[in-house]
This record gives C-alpha cells, structure tokens and sequence, in this order.
C-alpha cells in the first residue's frame, strides 16, 4: 500500500518532520511492505522554513537576530529560486519565551525586521513571510524599525520596543528599506488587528497578557493603525490577516504585501496534491485534534484533499477531542491518540516520540497492506 504521511508539528514538542519520521518507523514495523511517502507540512507558524527547505532544496541562511525580549536567537531563513522563505516564529515566536517570562505588552517583532534585512542584502526578487506562533503584539512596529522606519513618540524620540508604548506613538521617523523585493504573507489567520476578533483580544492571553493589559494592548495597537494608515496611506486595520503575529500581518499589509494561506502555499510548494494523487491512504496529525481543526487547519485541508479523491485519511495526534461523525464531515475516516494509548497526556508526553510511534505502529496493523 502507499500511503502519504502528511503531519503538521505537534505543538512546541514534535516538529513537522520529526512527527512524520516518527509515524514511519512505527509504520515500517506494523506494516512493512507498505511504501511510505513523507510530506511534513507546516501553515506559516514554526517549522514553515524547515518544511519548505525539505520539500524544495535551496539554502538555508542563518543569522543572530533579536528575540522577543530582547536576547539575541539564532535564526535561518531558506533561499530557493531568488525567493526568500522567512519564519516569523524563528525571530519573536513564542517557543523562544519561557512561560514565566511571557510579556505580550513588552515583546517585539524587531528580529524579524532584522532576518528581512538580510535578504534584501542577498538580492532576492520575492520574500515569503511565514505568519503564526508569535510572543509578540507589537503591530510589526519592531519589524519596521529595524528596517529603518522608526517609531517616535511627539518629541520625536524613538519609542521603546513593545506594544503597550505604541499608544504614544505619534509618526514614523524614516522609510523602510527593502530595495525591491516584494512581500507576500503567509498565514491561515484571517483576524483583523482590532476588535473582538483581533490581535490582542484573541491571541494577547495566549502571550501572558491580562485583562487589563489587554485593553492597553487595544488601545496602543488603535494608535498604530493610525500612524501606519499615516505614514503609507493604506489603511489596514479591518483587512484579513492585519491581526496575525501579534499584528505583524498588518505592518507587512501596509507596506504593500499580498496575502496568502499558508497551508495552500506549503501544499502548492511541497507537491502534496500530486503526492494526495497517488496516495492509497493519508495519515496526517498534530498535537491536538479537536473542534479547532475542524476550522480549516492544516490537517483539515489534507483530510478533505483525500477525501475529494476517495482516499481514505486517519488522523495521529498527541490527544483526540473530536467525535466520529465530526472527524468524517472532515474526510477524516479515524483518529488516534498516543495520550490515550499511552494511559495519560503526562505519559504521552514523557517520551513524546516513542508514543508516536507506538501508535502508528498499531494503527498500521489496522489500516496498512497485508
């Protein structure tokens, strides 16, 4: 049987392709005859460059950049075809703060500005801009800044870096070098910046943010859409998108970006509806498989594209909270969960890659060739 492993990371604990390599060696033990085909796939947030680097070659740049808080990280953006291929999340994901350091009000997105200056010194026509995963709420202002268009307060003097001090943002002081190269942002977030759906109602909790600091978060985040409405004439606060990565989408979108879904990048550039074409099963997972997949996430995307060809599709995830009949409005035929075979989440996540494999290797005996 061929069968098309197409995992999504699991979390923090399991990249992309670490997942799929795990499910194929417990597949190769449960059923090992079967030929398996490995597509780890990402939508924009952690591992986007390493699963695009996987599927397409090219090179891989590394770089020290600012983090979140202000540390110096290590980050790589990938070089194919005179396209650049940038991961937020490497520059101000929040996998880079401790849990207890969180700061949604203080952290920033200058790193990523940082990674966009060297590849603009290395020439490439097209930069792809991952979205997703980020510590940051800061409207993309570090970004900016770093890019030479500063944020600066009434008196001129260039704000400190976070969200919260945009409320006194009155202008920016210079125009962000980018030479040419044209920005595309990737991201399967649709929020605006603003409003109950936006970035720091929805995603400012998830970064260590409050009630009241969030309210300040909405408020300085207000103020932003005004100075970049301001300083490139675009108004962006209601545009799907603006509101991804802590609002970096909408500083991208004001400098003139187009937007695209990272899941249906990854797929277009990874080869997985050819990979899909030939498949005889799917099995795809993540690290939690419940109602929020069934919203469009990525593991969604590869269980309809198996079901549009009457492929059948299981799902591998660290824990299961979907029912039967919402997995199959899905295309999703089964789902499993290595929390539950292992006996507990804390068990599963002991050894998190043995417990993957354990369950393929179980679901091979089930759905694999003879």
């Amino acid at each position: 049987m061929r069968v098309l492993i197409a995992p999504d990371s699991f979390g923090g604990t399991l990249s992309a392709a670490t997942a799929a390599e795990a499910v194929a060696r417990g597949w190769a033990r449960g059923a090992p005859g079967d030929e398996l085909v490995l597509r780890p796939l990402a939508d924009g947030g952690t591992g986007f460059a390493a699963v695009l680097h996987t599927a397409l070659g090219g090179t891989l740049h590394e770089r020290d950049v600012t983090s979140p808080l202000g540390d110096r990280v290590s980050a790589h953006w990938l070089e194919h075809d005179r396209t650049a291929y940038v991961e937020s999340a490497q520059a101000c994901g929040l996998h880079l703060v401790d849990e207890h350091r969180r700061d949604a009000g203080a952290a920033t997105s200058r790193g990523v500005g940082e990674l966009l200056g060297a590849v603009r010194a290395a020439g490439v026509g097209t930069a792809v801009i991952g979205l997703g995963g980020s510590a940051t709420s800061d409207g993309g202002a570090g970004m900016l800044a770093a890019l030479g268009a500063v944020p600066v307060d009434d008196a001129g003097v260039a704000l400190p870096d976070g969200g919260t001090a945009l409320a006194r943002c009155a202008q920016l002081h210079g125009t962000p070098e980018l030479d040419g190269v044209t920005l595309l942002a990737a991201a399967d977030v649709t929020n605006p910046l603003l409003g109950k759906h936006g970035a720091a109602a929805v995603f400012g909790p998830q970064k260590g943010a409050d009630d009241a600091e969030v309210a300040l978060l909405e408020t300085a985040l207000a103020r932003w859409a005004d100075v970049l409405e301001a300083a490139t004439g675009r108004a962006v606060r209601e545009e799907p998108g603006a509101g991804a990565a802590g609002g970096l989408g909408a500083a991208l979108l004001a400098l003139g970006a187009a937007r695209s879904s990272g899941a249906s990048l990854v797929r277009e550039r990874t080869g997985l509806d050819s990979a899909l074409d030939a498949a005889q099963l799917v099995v795809t997972g993540e690290g939690s498989f419940d109602r929020q997949s069934l919203r469009g996430k990525l593991v969604t995307m590869v269980s309809s594209g198996a079901a549009e060809r009457g492929v059948p599709c299981v799902v591998l995830a660290g824990q299961v909270s979907v029912g039967r009949r919402e997995a199959a409005a899905v295309g999703v035929d089964a789902a499993y969960g290595a929390a539950e075979m292992a006996g507990s989440v804390g068990a599963a996540l002991a050894d998190p890659v043995g417990s993957l494999e354990a369950v393929a290797q179980r679901v091979a005996h089930q759905w694999g060739g003879p």
